[in-house]
């Protein structure tokens, strides 16, 4: 199967050596976004901000591979403060309907450019 790059300049632009998003066959593969606006390429200030471009974010790369961000299967949720976790859930509800897709929260030291969460997705089209 051939790998086709999801790219839109909606979301941030990759900051290293990695795609924004991966499609293989119906299965896309999003990379982490962090609370960067990709306009100025600067991250949002607060935890509260940062919660809603992260999911801004994955949303217009599910978009830019023709999905939503219903078609998600799987999230992986990092937080550098795991106290922050009930305020992704109250932000997952507004971004995310039933069926819910599987996910994992993972505490972490520290994310790139001083970000205070990250989340990656794995969409399945169709």
């Amino acid at each position: 199967m051939s790998r086709k790059i999801i790219t839109t300049t909606a979301a941030p632009a990759a900051i290293g050596t990695y795609s924004q998003a991966v499609q293989v066959g119906d299965t896309v593969y999003m990379s982490g976004q962090i609370g960067l606006d990709p306009a100025t390429m600067t991250m949002v200030e607060g935890i509260d901000a940062q919660i809603v471009r992260v999911f801004e974010n994955l949303k217009a790369v599910a978009e830019a591979a023709g999905a939503s961000l219903n078609d998600a299967v799987k999230l992986n949720i990092y937080l550098t403060d795991l106290a922050n976790f009930a305020k992704v859930n109250e932000a997952m509800a507004r971004y995310f309907s039933q069926p819910f897709p599987a996910r994992a929260a993972v505490g972490v030291k520290e994310l790139p450019r001083g970000a205070l969460v990250e989340a990656d997705a794995v969409l399945v089209l169709g």
